[in-house]
Parts: C-alpha cells; structure tokens; sequence
C-alpha cells in the first residue's frame, strides 16, 4: 500500500506556502553567514512571524518568575523572588494534581484558572456576564478554532460546507478550513477605507456561494491580522444583524485585543456589542470568541495557550465540543499559567507591579513608536502605500510593483510578491511575508511585517528596506 495514495483529498488540496520557499532560503543564508561568507548584512532580521520574543522584544519578567516557580517550586524557598510571585505560584500549583505542572488537568483547563478567565471576560465587557463552563483552555488560540470548526463543516456533506472568510486574513486558518474540506467564500475588506469590512461586501459574499456550497458561519478577525484595523462598535452591529438574519454561526478571532494604537480606536469585544444589542438578537446568535497569551504584550507563543468562550450553543452541541476538546487530554499546562497571568497581572501595591507596569508601558511606546516609523518612512517610498496601523502586530503595506518585476517573477515562477521578498531577504538579510499568502485583490501586492520588535531593530529594518526597495525600483524601471 502506499501511504500517499490514502492520504485525504482535503489534505491534499491544502495549498503549498508561498513562505516556504523563503524559510528555507534564509536557513541557508544563516548557515552562510555562520561559515562566513561575506555579504553585505552581518544578520538576517526575521519580522515574518508575530512573534515578538522572536524579533527581540524580552519577555515580562513577573511572568518568567512566577513559570519558573511553577516549574522549580524550590525557587518558593528563597527570598530572591518577590513575595507576589511566589503567592501566585503556590496558588497555582494548588490547583494541579500532586502540586506539579506535569499533571494532567480537566480537559477545560484547571478550575481556578478557567474562573480567572470568566472574571476577566465579564470585567472587561462591563459587567456582561461570563460563565466558567463556556469556556475551554486549549494549545492555543488556532487549536480551539480549528475544533470548532470541526463542529461546524460537514466533510461529507451535499453541498460542502462554507465558512465567510476575509481577505486578507491569518493563513493558518485557511489552512484549518481547507484540510476540514469546507469552502472558503472570500468577503474582501476594503483597502481603500483603512481595511474596513463593509456590509455590503458581505451580500455580495454571500450570494456568490448560492449553488456552490452551504454556508453556515463568518469569520472574522478583530483587530485585523494582517491589516492592523479595528472595527468600531457600528460596523460590529451590523455584522451581527447580518450574521442573525442569514442564520451564520459567528467566530471572532480577538486575538490582538490588548494592541490598539490609535487613540480614535478602541476594542470592544463582540460579546459584549451582542449583549448591549438585547433580546432577541443577545439570546439567540450563536458566537465563538477566542483569546491567546501569545499576542499582545506577554507574546508568550511558545507556550502554547489560548481559549475559546462560547456564547448561546445548544446544550447538545456543548456535548459534542467536550467530546473534541476530550481527544486532547488537556493543554499544556505551562501555557494555562501563562493565560492565568495575563488575565490577573499584578495590581498596585503588589511588589512586582512597579517593574510589570515599567515593562508593558516600554513596550507600549516601542509598538507606538515603531507604527509610527513605518508608517513615515512606507508611504515616503515610491511604489509603497500603507494605510493607518490601528491595532494589531503588522504592517501590511501594498507594493506597487514596475511590470519588469512582475514578468520576472512568472519567468522563475513566483508570486510578484514572493519575488521581492526573495530578493530583499538575498540582498538585505530582511525577512518578511509576501501578501499572496494571506490573500489580496487580483492585481495588488502585498508585504506583511511584524511590528512587535525593538526601536533599534524596526530602525535597522526601515534602512534596510528602504535601501533595498529604492534599488530594486531602479533595477525594474
């Protein structure tokens, strides 16, 4: 038998990532550097991923303090951790089996934390309440999505399932939906509008699919991953009301929830825009709100923590959903601290809230700063145009890119996008995304970069960039 031959069609037609030529060029430059060849960067600077420990921001120290107590509670012996931390820490290995981190837990996560979350949820939606038995604790914010979308998409079913996507919109998720063997029905968020989703657009969405697949939820992600835009309370309303009156099950990516710029700009859950709508649209639509401690300012990715509330499901399917969550055993329980920690941080008067609040408040002006920066220096270059960064960790800029470039880019055969990434990672040590991956109108290009790294490194980046791109026009023109 061979294994290829039994492999499922849905895997099959998950598409290739256009990232994954990139990946292993710059593994390659890497090694080369290392053996010391001479090219005209010392480093490669990676701001393709959200990762911001990755491109250099440190982590929060009352957060490592209180894992490694967690992980070494001999550490709970000494007076060289603050009395808070080693509180916290004694509190959490309280709520796991035999007192330690390496114990299985309830497949929703350890009580005390999954209440932490409920309490976190209602105070930050104003008083709306927050039960701990709609929520599940999962190996990141993507594991419980892709669960319950396992929910939602009938593989086998006449006409297939679709899911209302964006574009653009986080590859992994389209990832998820095509290896479900759902239809994604692309709605196009305007660019023009500072990447605003507008109702219309998903009409016209909508209606495309009639006769091609049953859709039966809409995606959306707020703030905007990679567009950087935050929704205002109006355009949630009516996203609501269209999502009540076509009969859709709504997932809300809230990921970024925490990184909100712009001070015109403010995030406010759907939950709670639900619930301020009232009966009977608060009783009845059907939403999946998801949370991670990967982003904002912990970006503890590693870790692997998120979670999924679920607002207004039947019963009979909170069954099936316990069920899904069950084949897991548990999520790791190091990324369940670590979302423990990011709801309830330390408060004045705590020992460790002078040094937590020095840390996000420097990380707050470094991502203000560096939105700024890019913004200034993007929209001076030719060729550049970036609308307004709101929230979130990216700039997602359009390319415009000379017809000399985008023919040379069919003749090696790549994406016009892909082709300048490749080049400025080979002659300025620059990683970035190309927009093919995450979608974008027929026509338009695209880069998406990481915003959530040092000043001294965004300003490294901007140079290089900037010298690159003036070069690469020249060369093209």
């Amino acid at each position: 038998m061979s294994v290829l031959q039994e492999i499922s069609p849905n895997v099959k037609n998950m598409k290739q990532l256009e990232f994954a030529i990139l990946a292993r060029r710059v593994n390659q430059i890497k090694e080369e550097l290392r053996q010391g060849v001479r090219k005209s960067y010392k480093d490669v600077i990676d701001v393709s991923w959200g990762d911001p420990h990755r491109a250099g921001v440190k982590p929060l120290s009352f957060v490592r303090q209180v894992l490694a107590a967690c992980l070494y509670p001999q550490l709970m012996n000494s007076d060289k951790l603050p009395v808070d931390v080693r509180q916290r820490a004694q509190k959490l290995l309280g709520g796991c089996d035999g007192g330690s981190v390496g114990s299985y837990t309830a497949t929703t996560g350890i009580s005390e934390i999954v209440s932490g979350i409920s309490e976190f949820i209602t105070k930050r939606d104003g008083g709306v309440p927050s039960y701990p038995e709609n929520i599940y604790i999962s190996s990141g914010s993507q594991w419980s999505l892709t669960n319950i979308l396992k929910v939602l998409v009938n593989s086998e079913g006449s006409p297939r399932t679709g899911v209302l996507t964006p574009v653009p919109s986080h590859c992994t998720t389209t990832l998820s939906l095509m290896g479900l063997g759902a239809i994604i029905i692309p709605y196009y968020l305007n660019e023009e509008e500072g990447w605003e989703l507008q109702i219309e657009e998903l009409h016209r969405a909508l209606e495309s699919a009639k006769g091609i697949c049953n859709p039966v939820a809409l995606y959306i992600i707020n703030p905007g991953n990679p567009t950087g835009h935050v929704q205002s309370r109006k355009s949630m309303q009516e996203v609501i009301r269209f999502t009540s009156e076509k009969k859709l099950f709504l997932l809300a990516d809230e990921v970024y929830q925490n990184c909100v710029y712009r001070e015109s700009s403010e995030f406010v859950s759907y939950k709670r825009v639900l619930a301020e709508m009232g009966p009977p649209l608060s009783d009845t639509l059907e939403l999946a709100s998801f949370h991670s401690a990967s982003k904002g300012f912990m970006g503890e990715c590693g870790l692997r923590g998120g979670y999924v509330e679920l607002v207004n499901l039947d019963p009979d399917v909170m069954e099936y959903i316990y069920k899904l969550f069950s084949k897991d055993s548990c999520a790791p329980v190091t990324g369940q601290i670590a979302l423990d920690l990011m709801m309830n941080p330390p408060q004045p008067g705590d020992p460790s809230y002078l040094i937590y609040y020095e840390e996000t408040q420097n990380i707050k002006t470094m991502l203000v700063h560096n939105v700024k920066r890019a913004l200034e220096v993007l929209n001076s270059l030719p060729g550049f145009c970036c609308q307004p960064v709101e929230g979130g960790a990216f700039a997602f800029p359009r390319l415009y890119l000379p017809p000399e470039a985008i023919q040379k880019a069919k003749e090696v055969g790549m994406q016009p996008d892909t082709f300048y990434c490749i080049r400025m990672l080979e002659e300025a040590g620059v990683l970035v995304s190309p927009g093919y991956e995450y979608g974008q109108k027929e026509g338009t290009h695209h880069i998406r970069f990481c915003i959530m790294t040092t000043v001294d490194t965004m300003e490294e980046l901007l140079r290089r960039l900037s010298s690159f791109h003036t070069q690469f026009m020249k060369d093209f023109s």
